[in-house]
């Protein structure tokens, strides 16, 4: 049995445990056993020394996201933009090694450590650096005009009645006049009076192009 070499895997040090495939923090030795700790904080468990090794960049990037993950959904989410990529802060270690496992992902074309990097990297600056990255957008004027390829509709619909409405509709008329042509008729049958009429059209919004 292979145990670490302190000198090796120091406390603290992520690592990867064969015997449960796992990452956890290494926290030194308890007896024969090795004691580690989820990424993010949780119960240690113990294991094989033997079975421990330093985690790759790769397993500690997946191990970290999956902990910030799970913050997420115990209501510790924290808002940031997933459009720009965001640009480590200068002399900052934490954001230069998270910077360099991004550019390690794009170049081996692995888009989901790619994304995982950018994950982590927004929330150790919002965390340590305040860092709010907000989307901007270009303001484009639009122009809204009625679709004339869409003929509008009108209906009205007898809401008369002392405990109750009516509940009469005319239905979906293309003439406003056809629905007041089936009110005036309505009341003569009823003797009702009280309608709701509503109009209904398509609305094309069109970019303007700036003068």
């Amino acid at each position: 049995m292979v145990e670490p070499n302190p000198k090796q895997i120091e406390q603290g040090t992520l690592v990867h445990d064969s015997r449960t495939n796992k990452v956890g923090e290494y926290r030194g030795k308890a007896g024969p056993y090795a004691m580690l700790r989820p990424v993010g904080g949780g119960r240690e468990w113990e294991t094989d020394p033997g079975s421990i090794r330093p985690a790759t960049r790769e397993e500690r990037l997946s191990a970290s996201v999956k902990a910030a993950n799970s913050r997420s959904g115990e209501g510790n989410s924290v808002p940031y933009d997933i459009g720009t990529p965001p640009a480590p802060v200068p002399d900052c270690a934490a954001c230069t090694e998270l910077a360099a496992l991004r550019h390690e992902a794009r170049t081996r074309g692995d888009g989901t450590a790619e994304t995982d990097a950018n994950v982590l990297l927004r929330r150790h600056q919002h965390r340590d650096h305040d860092i709010r990255h907000r989307r901007i957008f270009r303001f484009v004027p639009y122009a809204i005009t009625q679709d004339p390829a869409a003929e509008p509709e009108y209906e009205a619909r007898c809401v008369s009645g002392d405990e109750a409405d009516c509940g009469a509709g005319s239905g979906p008329r293309a003439d406003p006049a056809d629905v007041e042509e089936w009110q005036r008729r309505h009341t003569q049958e009823t003797r009702h009076t009280r309608y709701r009429r509503s109009f209904a059209d398509y609305a094309v919004l069109e970019a303007r192009t700036p003068a």
